[in-house]
């Protein structure tokens, strides 16, 4: 399949952000992105696609271990659903018939047709009998999503400044509500070179430092990073708030200085420029001007928007304003795989549970999926910028 490129989010433009801290109940204000079409974010699909095999998902059997994860990814959304916040999130949900209660009724009876199909086409014939389908109406009312990918990179990194390792990153200020606003940009906070954040607010507010600065900066991009140590041993940091600050692409601006094509842009090209030219990263990365702080997550796992563990190719984000938090769905659309050392985008269908969200994903027509951890999920991951569907899986009254 051919990769189709889109602006809704090129690499490095924060696909999975996370939200801002919101004051006070506002809305946060979107950025470049398309105003949320008027129609209900989902339409109850009628009849399916003529071909019994459209939605089969071949991964659950054909790969050792996923079987295992997606019953899992059930299982997190399923003790999501019993909380206050599930309650409280779709008290008014629209359309009105998707409740609480029949998303945690359709989870159970997914699980175990899982549990019990012997092979994909069992199980999806028992999905196509059972369960009706909502289609994301999409960035057009016509059902089009826009896809990228999010994973959790994995860093070496110091508990303790060295010349080796100067770059930290931060903890979230225990003053941080009383931060006057407009909150200081990250020129402002850590300087051009991101070496004066000793002289600002940012002093004695460092978790850990790390080798490059591109990489503090990838992590802030991804929200969550796994950091080894000399000695051996590792952590792991999750995102714990941020300046409210409109997210600044570095991707859209290389291509509007014309430093690279837009056509076949990836994070890996994006990556690769900054540090084939690193006196650019001077240029280029204050020009964000959004700063996330971490908080030290000591090995846990990736956590969600709902608070929940997200699972690798069984989780994604989107629209919590607009999606049904924790639900079942199911996604179509090209994705990168890894053959022979080389990326190839391939046409699949993958069921998946709704538990992130990002300040980039706005309106019903952008689904960012978690690829998982390493240089090879993040290798992926950055390569998601492709159009396909999605639909949410609920039980027939």
């Amino acid at each position: 399949m051919i990769l189709t490129i889109s602006l809704y989010c090129l690499p490095l433009l924060a696909c999975n952000q996370p939200q801002p801290i919101i004051p006070n109940n506002q809305t946060p204000k979107a950025t470049e992105t398309p105003a949320i079409p008027t129609a209900k974010p989902l339409s109850l699909q009628t009849s399916l696609p003529p071909d019994k095999n459209y939605f089969l998902d071949n991964q659950i059997w054909g790969n050792p271990r996923d079987k295992q994860n997606l019953i899992q990814a059930i299982d997190n959304s399923l003790n999501y659903l019993k909380t206050s916040e599930a309650k409280t999130a779709y008290e008014n949900y629209t359309p009105p018939e998707i409740t609480n209660k029949r998303v945690e009724k359709s989870l159970k009876r997914f699980r175990e047709l899982v549990s019990n199909s012997q092979n994909s086409q069992e199980l999806q014939a028992s999905v196509n009998k059972e369960f009706v389908f909502y289609k994301s109406i999409g960035t057009d009312n016509q059902g089009t999503i826009v896809f990228t990918g999010y994973y959790k990179p994995i860093y070496q990194a110091s508990r303790k400044p060295t010349a080796e390792y100067r770059y930290p990153i931060y903890r979230l200020p225990e003053d941080f509500s009383t931060w006057s606003k407009p909150h200081p940009t990250r020129l402002e906070l850590e300087g051009s070179d991101a070496l004066q954040a000793d002289k600002g607010k940012l002093k004695g507010l460092e978790l850990f430092w790390l080798k490059s600065r591109l990489d503090a900066f990838i992590a802030q991009v991804q929200g969550s990073a796994v950091l080894q140590f000399a000695d051996g041993t590792k952590t792991t940091i999750n995102y714990a708030g941020n300046t409210e600050h409109d997210y600044v692409s570095l991707g859209k601006e290389l291509i509007k200085d014309g430093k690279l094509d837009k056509e076949g842009i990836t994070l890996e090209k994006v990556i690769n420029y900054l540090e084939k030219n690193p006196a650019s990263q001077n240029i280029y990365l204050p020009r964000n001007p959004r700063f996330i702080f971490f908080k030290d997550t000591k090995n846990a796992p990736t956590i969600g928007i709902l608070n929940v563990p997200v699972t690798p190719e069984r989780s994604i984000a989107t629209d919590k304003s607009l999606m049904p938090p924790g639900a079942l769905a199911i996604i179509r659309a090209p994705f990168p795989f890894i053959n022979q050392g080389k990326i190839e985008q391939r046409l699949v269908s993958r069921y998946v549970l709704d538990q992130d969200t990002g300040g980039a994903i706005k309106t019903p027509g952008r689904v960012d999926y978690y690829i998982g951890v390493g240089k090879q999920a993040g290798e992926r991951a950055g390569s998601i910028v492709n159009k396909g569907e999605l639909y949410y899986l609920l039980l027939k009254d």
